[in-house]
């Protein structure tokens, strides 16, 4: 019986890739320190996994920006725009990477990032691969053989984990018309044998082969492609070991594919989808090996040892110890690094919980206990495994009463609006009084270093609740100031008491617990600290209305209210798996809409909702699609529902697909949604207008997670785009996302950029307008 992991996280313990791109990015340290960090993470990973007894230990799952991204760079599925910036940076390719994930705007170039969404249901962002008709391939980048060999060195035969060819393809987008992209496979297929070559010759045992699309909803197409591919690579390589992994999902009507396919081990999520077992050890090819993902890599509950050894004996009965390997749901890039540096969380929660670490002697702790060990050691754990468990069932910390009769409660008008959109548009006219192509920010702006160390200061104890409250309001004030001094229509107060969208109101809302160290990587060098949900949600006091009623006083334009929506704080949370997702979402929904009722009883007349995980949420196969946008949906009417006429009841998504939702996006029914839209060139919009999306909409601009400045000009031409296809009556004028992680140089210019767009948009309307009429 072997053990194994599908990925570790690369952020390190103390964020310290995030910290070292950072510092390399703004040019206080060199390249050479950087790459210098990035080994020292992947030194420390493959030392913890092989200290916790890990047998497979994966290397190429370290990444400085994104796995997905790395296998661009690696195929040479390099975009032309960027041609020029190979030259530019004297063949770094690092820079050229950064450069295809951040757009790149120095040494008189001025080039778009590439297109960035989510990873299948999490909230991880990937860089989307761009494909054309006449795509050709080559070796690029050594990455995958030079971190083997760096494995190697240090004393592991690693196992080097590599995005299967067809899930890559299917990963990205073709940018031109006429051709699928599957299409690509047979030009794509010999860079990964070159690949496999040079592993075989370096001595490479097992190769992991992610295919996370075997477990989606698939074509006829891509299915004969995962025939082809993988017949080809075992022609060519008939003594190399193979896994394939699955993740997310279960193989369902695609498990005939798996079992044809020519491999040595199939790993499947049990986490997930435990109900696929029974069909695959059903047909299961002789002598294949089956990797058992049993340690849920997506949550940070404990494992239930009990439950584990159960499925795991199941297996071991029927194909023996040797055909079965224990491992992690999917890679932990998704949890947490250490639980051990949590000091200060609740040692009744603490006991309940399992980061990325501890999650390896899971792994490990499985293992010895399936094969009937008499180690006294390990049998104790597995005693302080149940009494955990069953602390967790039992505990008063999780169970709230009136919470459960106020969910039980719910009835139809609590998700219904008083009046259509087209009547309450009237009323809002009337009330906010705002100009044609409104701007506005979709909420918050930098957060200085000063503005970070005021609240690390505060938290320790250095300043003083009243020295912290003055300086955040000195901070909201000028920002306040300086939007109007802009022109900016619409304002907000720029959420400097604010870390993070969701973590701030984990940290204020009761049933919910969050963490000094849990970070997990969100894209490139963003980490969030995601909120642990444990009981039963409900909010003891007001969250924010005490900062939007000081804002608005500062000023006569409206100044928004900003929450995040009850689906966002449940998919970026860690949330408890003894309860569906649907009940614990309606209870955060009505925390959002008590909220929602006392900024309007303070004044406030525009509050955003934002809902950015309302797609990431979707069933990754489409049968379990309806159920949950029926109770995601209602979640969010029963949070913005409850006010009149006269507030405007705003929302925001982004880095989404929306064509096959949009029907459910408008039974949301916000009076205005603001996606993103700039990376993707206003395409994401055809959906609203093909649909004809009857509320109004904010598409994004200007890309604010890419460092470059669009011009005024730019965003006229994405403006006069987004005018073809919804009427200009219903468009605003704002930025793709929040501004927090920008710097304020480059948000001053952008958005004094985006306010003289606006102007000549409107100042271009009427005019055309008038010369109709004439």
């Amino acid at each position: 019986m072997q053990t194994h992991i599908l990925g570790y996280p690369r952020i390190g313990s103390n964020r310290e890739l995030k910290k070292a791109c950072e510092q390399y990015w703004s040019g206080k340290t060199s390249l050479q320190e950087l790459l210098e960090t990035g080994r020292n993470i992947c030194q420390q990973n493959w030392k913890t996994q092989q200290e916790a007894g890990i047998d497979l230990i994966p290397c190429n799952d370290f990444s400085y920006y994104d796995q997905v991204l790395d296998m661009t760079l690696t195929v040479g599925a390099i975009p032309k725009r960027y041609n020029e910036v190979m030259l530019k940076t004297s063949n770094s390719e690092l820079d050229l990477y950064f450069a295809m994930a951040r757009g790149y705007q120095k040494d008189d170039l001025d080039i778009t990032a590439m297109e960035m969404t989510k990873w299948f249901d999490t909230n991880y962002h990937y860089i989307v691969p761009e494909f054309y008709k006449d795509q050709e391939f080559k070796l690029f980048s050594n990455k995958i053989v030079n971190e083997f060999a760096g494995a190697k060195q240090a004393g592991i035969n690693a196992k080097p984990v590599i995005i299967g060819l067809v899930s890559y393809l299917l990963l990205g987008k073709e940018k031109e018309e006429g051709f699928d992209k599957l299409d690509l496979a047979p030009k794509l297929l010999p860079v990964y044998i070159e690949i496999l070559q040079e592993l075989q010759t370096q001595g490479v045992e097992w190769i992991q082969f992610d295919e996370p699309f075997l477990a989606l909803d698939l074509s006829e197409k891509a299915k004969e492609t995962y025939q082809f591919i993988y017949n080809e690579i075992r022609k060519k390589f008939p003594k190399l070991k193979f896994i394939v992994t699955t993740y997310f999902e279960g193989l369902k009507d695609n498990l005939s594919l798996a079992n044809i396919l020519p491999l040595d081990a199939l790993h499947i999520d049990l986490v997930r989808c435990e109900e696929q077992l029974d069909d695959v050890l059903n047909t299961l090819p002789k002598n294949r090996i089956l990797s058992l993902g049993v340690v849920d890599g997506r949550n940070i509950w404990k494992n239930d040892f009990e439950k584990s050894l159960q499925l795991i004996k199941k297996v071991t009965d029927k194909l023996g110890s040797e055909k079965t390997f224990i491992a992690s749901s999917c890679s932990l890039l998704h949890s947490p690094c250490d639980l051990d540096l949590e000091i200060s969380l609740d040692t009744d929660i603490k006991q309940w919980l399992s980061f990325a670490k501890q999650k390896l002697t899971e792994v490990s702790l499985l293992k010895e206990l399936s094969e009937n060990t008499s180690n006294e050691n390990i049998l104790n754990a597995f005693e302080e495994n149940k009494k955990a468990i069953a602390n967790r069932k039992s505990s008063a910390l999780i169970h709230h009463n009136d919470v459960k009769l106020r969910v039980d409660s719910i009835n139809e008008t609590d998700s219904r609006r008083n009046n259509s959109f087209l009547i309450r548009k009237e009323t809002q006219e009337k009330v906010l009084n705002l100009p044609l192509f409104p701007t506005t920010t979709i909420g918050s702006f930098p957060q200085t270093k000063e503005v970070r160390s005021w609240r690390s200061q505060f938290k320790k104890g250095i300043l003083s609740s009243e020295d912290y409250k003055y300086l955040l309001k000195e901070e909201t004030q000028k920002t306040i100031q300086w939007q109007e001094k802009i022109g900016l229509d619409v304002l907000v107060h720029g959420e400097y008491e604010r870390n993070d969208m969701v973590e701030y109101f984990g940290e204020q809302l009761a049933g919910v617990t969050f963490t000094k160290k849990g970070w997990v990587q969100s894209y490139g060098s963003r980490c969030v600290k995601p909120p642990i949900i444990y009981g039963d949600v409900y909010r003891p006091h007001p969250m924010t209305v005490y900062w939007s009623q000081y804002a608005q006083s500062l000023t006569d334009k409206w100044v928004k209210g900003m929450l995040t929506g009850p689906v966002t704080i449940l998919q970026w949370s860690f949330v408890r798996d003894d309860q569906p997702r649907s009940i614990t979402c309606q209870q955060i929904a009505l925390a959002i809409r008590d909220e929602v009722r006392d900024l309007e009883n303070a004044g406030i007349r525009i509050i955003q909702i934002d809902e950015p995980a309302i797609r990431e949420g979707l069933p990754l196969r489409k049968s379990g699609w309806n159920d949950y946008l029926k109770w995601a949906v209602e979640a969010f009417k029963i949070s913005s529902c409850g006010v009149d006429d006269a507030t405007q009841i705003h929302t925001h998504m982004c880095y989404s697909e929306f064509n096959d939702i949009i029907q459910s996006i408008a039974e949301m029914d916000a009076d205005v949604i603001t996606i993103e839209c700039s990376r993707s060139q206003m395409e994401l919009l055809n959906a609203f207008a093909d649909f004809k999306y009857p509320n109004e909409i904010g598409p994004g601009v200007y890309d604010i997670h890419s460092p470059r400045v669009p011009s005024k000009e730019e965003m006229v031409e994405l403006l006069q785009k987004a005018q073809k296809v919804i009427p200009a009556s219903r468009l605003w004028v704002n930025p793709d996302c929040g501004l927090k992680t920008r710097h304020w140089d480059e948000t001053e210019k952008a958005l004094i950029a985006m306010v003289s767009a606006s102007k000549e948009a409107s100042l271009s309307y009427n005019a055309n307008t008038l010369e109709t009429v004439n």
